[in-house]
């Protein structure tokens, strides 16, 4: 098979007038705190879940394996299908609404799905907070699961539609960006409300309120996007958000081109008929339920929600082990701004090609200094030095993870499908990641009680066949705005054959492919 292609920068599409103003910075800098909510999530369920307290209280099972050391094995000490229902219960509620988020974003816009997740979210987090029992906690991570739904469908969207083509992936990554500061604000709230004497779990639980709140603000104080406004046939409006957010009066160029995506986008009646049986999408359906399978896939959310319960597993203190989450929150955050600063420079492909060589070296380093203390039985304990090389190479993991698959998994989705069938695309990209968030939430601690330190191995294998996949079918959408992407898809030598010359509209014939 061919190598992917790489469409040169600036030639893929037309150059429209105007260029970056301060509006539209801001704009997506609000929106994309709606990352918020799911970093927060994220960061907060494993540091209460490692916190005895709240297992003595709603799981008094896992509290007693934890103290019975006949029982205990290094691998299995956390195993325990309801713990982990309150983890991943969250990311099956967002699997389903993410279906019902992507009509309400087509037929009433992008801000009020928005709002909708900041009220679930914030709803949800109340009754986590004020929680008696396992049953109001599950309800609880539903409604934040319905939040999350919501959120991930429309923020990708709405800062895709709003950035320009430019600067389109520096922008969109502010939502991971997002993520990863409410993963750090999670792990070091945890780490100050595990020194309370009672309820700490109370106050990380509940403080999920806050990023819910700024949702839900974000959502009145946002203007709703040009192809939104098109999309309900409120043209002129369309028109002067376009001129505002372009700080341009000439914008008739890139109007007419969304108009003229729009018209197509009305002409479909079913956009998930469309994306499933027209071969035109299917390069968007196949990176669309691919990239979000990949992302979970890299393991890296074992790390994001348990990594104070691995790092207790793994032998370090209570105190270590939060801290040592707080280290990889830390790492998370910073290698996210060297995305947001090659993103648009050096393009998507080869972020992702570095970053996935490096979460496959660091997987197995990590997988065989664990296997070297606690082999097949689980007994064993790390000495300082070992722990400290375990938790630097998963530092490298987090690192890789988050200049790469990170921030692209949800970028590249957003800004490849043609607006006729965005919603039901983003929906796919939502719900899948949402599954197999969930499959790896509900089971990634029994699979290391029993497949041990060679799950790490099988998470580098899957990493491996992912990069793989980048390697010879991603062509690079760096520079390309998002109504020409067909253009791309058309001069790659595999999925050319799937594009007819019709569904190719607008833009130089100036791009060329160079084979990688």
């Amino acid at each position: 098979m061919a190598g992917g292609a790489f469409v040169s920068e600036g030639s893929g599409g037309r150059s429209y007038e105007g260029g970056v103003t301060g509006f539209v910075i801001i704009t997506c800098v609000v929106a994309a705190m709606g990352g918020l909510l799911f970093g927060y999530d994220l960061g907060i369920s494993g540091g209460v879940t490692s916190m005895e307290e709240f297992l003595s209280k709603f799981f008094p099972e896992v509290d007693r394996q934890m103290h019975n050391a006949k029982r205990e094995t290094a691998y299995c000490k956390f195993d325990n299908q309801l713990l982990q229902l309150f983890t991943s219960s969250l990311y099956l509620a967002a699997l389903v609404s993410s279906f019902v988020a992507s009509a309400v974003t087509r037929k009433y816009g992008r801000k009020i799905s928005m709002f909708i997740g900041g009220l679930a979210f914030l709803i949800g987090a109340l009754f986590n907070a004020f929680a008696m029992n396992v049953a109001m906690l599950i309800i609880g991570r539903l409604l934040l699961g319905v939040g999350v739904g919501f959120a991930n469908q429309s923020t990708p969207v709405y800062l895709s539609e709003m950035a320009p083509a430019k600067i389109r992936g520096a922008l969109n990554i502010g939502f991971q960006m997002a993520i990863t500061i409410g993963i750090l604000i999670a792990n070091l709230i945890n780490y100050g409300t595990s020194k309370m004497a009672v309820n700490g779990w109370r106050v990380s639980l509940g403080l999920a309120a806050v990023p819910a709140v700024i949702m839900v603000i974000g959502s009145f104080v946002l203007p709703d996007t040009p192809n939104s406004m098109l999309e309900r046939g409120k043209y002129e409006q369309a028109r002067e958000m376009l001129q505002k957010i372009r700080g341009a009066d000439n914008v008739d160029e890139e109007f007419q081109d969304l108009c003229d995506a729009c018209e197509a986008a009305k002409k479909v009646e079913n956009p998930w008929k469309n994306i499933f049986q027209q071969a035109k999408y299917r390069p968007a359906l196949v990176f669309c339920s691919a990239i979000p399978f990949f992302q979970q896939i890299t393991g890296i959310n074992v790390i994001m929600f348990y990594a104070p319960v691995l790092f207790k597993t793994l032998g370090f203190a209570d105190d270590a082990s939060l801290i040592s989450a707080v280290i990889t929150g830390v790492v998370n955050v910073v290698s996210t701004l060297v995305s947001i600063y090659a993103v648009d420079r050096y393009g998507r492909r080869i972020l992702f090609l570095e970053g996935g060589i490096q979460m496959i070296v660091c997987q197995i380093v990590v997988g065989t200094l664990i296997g070297m203390k606690f082999g097949t039985t689980g007994s064993g304990t790390l000495t300082p030095a070992t722990a400290d090389w375990i938790l630097a190479f998963i530092c490298l993991y987090v690192a890789g993870f988050a200049w790469s698959w990170g921030p692209l998994g949800w970028l590249v989705p957003s800004e490849i499908c043609p607006l006729e069938i965005r919603p039901a695309g983003q929906a796919i990209n939502v719900s899948v990641n949402m599954f197999f968030t969930f499959l790896i939430g509900q089971f990634f601690l029994t699979l290391l009680c029993h497949m041990k330190f060679g799950l790490f191995y099988f998470f580098g294998g899957m990493v491996l066949i992912m990069t793989i996949f980048i390697y010879f079918l991603l062509p690079e959408t760096r520079g390309v705005p998002i109504e020409e992407m067909n253009r791309v898809w058309k001069q790659h030598p595999f999925w050319k054959r799937y594009i007819p010359d019709d569904a190719v509209i607008g833009g130089s014939e100036e791009t060329y492919v160079k084979e990688v």
